[in-house]
C-alpha cells in the first residue's frame, strides 16, 4: 500500500533533526563527542532517586500514578513559585502550567500561535529545537543579527515598526547554540521595545541555573510580564529524562495552550512531577545545582583552555559565563560542514553551526562545541585534533 497520498500537507515542512542524525556518529567506538546538548550522567542525582521515590509513595500514595489535571501536580507548582520568585518572577501556582518538557511548550505555541505565513522573530543563530517544533506550523522567520551581548535591540525595533509578526522567540542566558547571554542593558531594551509595540514573547529559559561566573541577570518577563511567555525546565537541573517542563503565559493564552495540551496527552507524568516537587521543597535542588556546576566548570575551562592553545588566530570564539556550548566562528572562507567529516575520520564529532540557522546558506562558518559529557583530558584531545584538521584545510 502507498500511504504518501494519506499525510497531511503539513508533513512536507517536519524534517529528521540534523543533531539527532548527528548523535547516530558519536555512538561509534572511539568517538569524543562535542557534539550533543546532553546533560553529564554524573550530573543526575542518582543518589536520592530511591528517598524521592520512597517520600513520594508515602506521602501521595496512588495520587502519584493517577491522571492529574492538565495544568500541573498541584504539589509542584506550588514548589515552582518558589524557583521563579528567585527570578523575579512573582506569580501564584495557579499562573505554573507544567509541561512533558519545555519542547511541549514549544509546539504547543505553534500550534494555538502559528497560521501558516505568520512571521516569527528568532535570533540568528537560535535554538533548533524550537525551528523544529514551529516548522510544521508553516511561519516566515524574520532572523534579527546577533553579537557577543545577544540579540541587537536597534535590528529587532527595526523589525517591529515595519511588519507584522505573530511573536518572538529568544534564548537571553546561555543560549543554544552560542552560549552567549543577553545584556542587561539589552534585556531591559527589549522589555521596552515589547511593550511600546504590543509584541508578544517567549522567553525559553533552559540554561541560566547553570551559571560559573558571574552575577545572575533578571529576566525579560519580570520587566514586561503581560508581554512575556516564560518557559523554563528541569531537564537541565534534575534529569531529562522525567520530561518536566513549565511556563507563566498570559491567561488568555494559557487557556489554549492547556486545551491544546489535552490534545495531545491530558497531562505530563504525575509520578514525575510528584519526584519534581519533593526534589525542590526537600532542598535537593540547590545542592544539586553547586554540584552540577562543580562537574560543568572545570570541562568548560579546559575547553576554552585548549582553544586558546590551539585553535588559528584567525577563529573566534565565545566565552559565556555558564551553560553547556561554546560557539566558534571561521573566517570567511571555512566550511563548518566540509570539516566536520574530516574531523569525524579523526574520531571528533560537533555541530555544524548551519543547523541553527532558520534560513539555508546561513551560518556555513560556525560551529558549536559541547562540553559537558565529555572529560577535561578528552576535551583538550579533541580540540587538539580539531586544529589540525583546520590547519589542514
Amino acid at each position: 500500500m502507498n500511504y504518501n497520498h494519506l499525510l497531511a500537507k503539513r508533513t512536507a515542512r517536519i524534517k529528521a533533526s540534523a543533531i539527532r542524525e548527528i548523535l547516530k556518529v558519536v555512538s561509534q567506538p572511539g568517538m569524543i563527542s562535542l557534539a550533543g546538548g546532553l546533560p553529564a550522567p554524573a550530573s543526575f542525582p542518582l543518589e536520592i532517586i530511591d528517598e524521592l521515590s520512597s517520600l513520594v509513595i508515602n506521602k501521595y500514595g496512588s495520587k502519584a500514578f493517577q491522571y492529574s489535571a492538565t495544568e500541573g501536580f498541584p504539589e509542584l507548582r506550588d514548589a515552582l513559585t518558589i524557583l521563579l520568585a528567585q527570578k523575579g518572577i512573582h506569580v501564584t501556582a495557579d499562573d505554573v502550567c507544567i509541561t512533558s518538557g519545555s519542547q511541549g511548550l514549544l509546539d504547543g505555541v505553534g500550534k494555538v500561535l502559528i497560521s501558516p505565513g505568520d512571521k516569527v522573530v528568532v535570533e540568528a543563530p537560535t535554538y533548533l529545537g524550537a525551528l523544529q517544533a514551529f516548522n510544521s506550523y508553516g511561519p516566515e522567520y524574520i532572523c534579527v543579527p546577533t553579537d557577543d551581548d545577544g540579540i541587537i535591540p536597534e535590528y529587532l525595533e527595526e523589525v517591529l515598526k515595519t511588519q507584522k509578526i505573530k511573536f518572538i522567540y529568544l534564548v537571553p542566558t546561555f543560549q543554544n547554540p552560542t552560549g552567549r547571554t543577553l545584556s542587561l542593558k539589552r534585556r531591559q531594551k527589549v522589555a521596552e521595545l515589547i511593550q511600546k509595540y504590543d509584541a508578544l514573547l517567549l522567553e525559553d529559559d533552559p540554561y541560566s541555573d547553570l551559571r560559573f561566573r558571574g552575577t545572575a541577570l533578571p529576566s525579560i518577563k519580570s520587566m514586561a510580564p503581560d508581554n512575556v511567555i516564560y518557559a523554563g525546565t528541569l531537564s537541565k537541573i534534575l534529569a531529562p529524562g522525567f520530561r518536566t517542563g513549565f511556563y507563566i503565559a498570559p491567561a488568555e493564552i494559557r487557556h489554549w495552550l492547556l486545551l491544546a495540551k489535552q490534545g495531545v496527552d491530558l497531562h505530563t507524568g504525575t509520578y514525575a512531577q510528584a519526584i519534581a516537587a519533593e526534589y525542590i521543597t526537600g532542598g535537593y535542588l540547590q545542592k544539586q545545582i553547586c554540584r552540577i556546576i562543580d562537574i560543568y566548570k572545570p570541562k568548560q575551562e579546559a575547553m576554552l583552555a585548549a582553544m586558546d592553545a590551539h585553535f588559528p588566530d584567525t577563529f573566534k570564539w565565545s566565552h559565556p559565563e555558564g551553560g553547556m556550548f561554546i560557539w566558534v566562528e571561521g573566517p570567511q572562507d571555512f566550511d563548518a560542514g566540509t570539516m566536520y567529516r574530516k574531523a569525524v575520520e579523526k574520531k571528533v564529532a560537533y555541530v555544524p553551526g548551519k543547523y541553527f540557522y532558520a534560513h539555508d546558506g546561513d551560518g556555513l562558518g560556525t560551529m558549536r562545541l559541547n562540553f559537558t559529557v565529555t572529560d577535561p583530558e578528552l576535551i583538550e584531545k579533541a580540540i587538539h585534533t580539531l586544529s589540525d584538521v583546520i590547519k589542514a584545510g
